[in-house]
């Protein structure tokens, strides 16, 4: 069962992230509710209406924007074209020039899909998505595998997007996509949803700030050092994994200088160590116990 029980309001204008690992269902959803993968029960309502197969259904689609996970566009047609092709679909929409300035593709105009660079096929999809004028925009994994700068040249996109009252669903990988984008996420495993929230609420039910990543050269005995670890100072949670033990803490001033006088003690040289803010990331691991990239 890909998806499970799955309960969700998404509000207007707001923009609402799903997260999980490969697997967890997440595009499932995204393409139940646009219509393109009817579910085996349950009720779903998009801007007010039910899918169907008649005219409502189609009025509905006039008012989405789906940029999918792949996105296969004619190579050999310019940009111009491409977007002049999916204009035709729609009774409203952008013009080719309005569009373009929306994702910054002016100088590609004539430029075939085929020479694009990756970034630039993306803001390609995503302009597809926005050339009808949409009230609520779908999408799934806009930025993976791409480079930093077209990554935020997209969530400029998406920014731009929410400030004219645009709702956004997306899905993602990106840890940093979620917090910098999203007013509210929910942490998919196995098809449920396991954390809703905004991305601060989530981070604070940690309970602490920050998380530490450590390692030793010897690995035996790591059972007993992580139960003597949950009795340090500033030390919430615990985490022993395959290649070390994450701890979260509320104080580093106090856990770190506990941490490194119990691994003397115990004759323990660190192979790793590690510090960094608490993410969306550590939410998800402290609650299944495995990374948000795990297949």
């Amino acid at each position: 069962m890909a998806v499970a029980a799955l309960d969700l309001t998404v509000a207007a204008g707001e923009c609402f992230g799903l997260l999980g690992p490969n697997g967890a269902g997440k595009t499932t959803t995204i393409e139940i509710l646009e219509g393109l993968t009817p579910p085996d029960g349950g009720e779903v309502e998009v801007l007010g209406q039910p899918w169907s197969d008649g005219p409502p259904g189609r009025a509905l689609r006039e008012r989405l924007g789906l940029q999918l996970q792949e996105t296969q566009l004619a190579d050999k047609l310019t940009v111009a074209e491409t977007l002049q092709l999916f204009r035709s679909f729609y009774r409203r929409s952008h013009t080719v020039d309005e569009v373009l300035a929306l994702v910054q593709l002016e100088e590609k105009r004539g430029a075939r899909v085929a020479t694009l660079s990756g970034g630039q096929k993306q803001r390609l999809a995503v302009a597809c998505a926005l050339v009808s004028r949409p009230e609520l925009l779908f999408l799934d994994e806009p930025t993976t595998g791409l480079d930093p700068q077209s990554r935020r040249q997209l969530w400029e996109i998406i920014r731009r997007f929410r400030e004219a009252g645009g709702t956004v669903l997306l899905t993602t990988h990106y840890m940093e996509e979620a917090e910098r984008l999203c007013d509210r996420v929910a942490i998919m495993d196995h098809g449920k949803v396991i954390a809703l929230g905004s991305p601060r609420e989530l981070v604070a039910s940690l309970g602490a700030d920050h998380v530490v990543d450590f390692a030793v050269t010897e690995s035996a005995g790591l059972e007993h050092l992580a139960a003597a670890l949950g009795g340090l100072p500033g030390i919430k949670a615990v985490r022993p994994g395959s290649d070390g033990i994450s701890l979260t803490v509320a104080e580093v001033h106090r856990a770190l200088p506990a941490l490194l006088a119990l691994l003397q003690a115990r004759g323990l040289e660190l192979s790793l160590l590690t510090t960094h803010h608490a993410t969306l990331e550590d939410v998800f691991v402290a609650l299944t116990g495995r990374q948000l990239r795990d297949d």
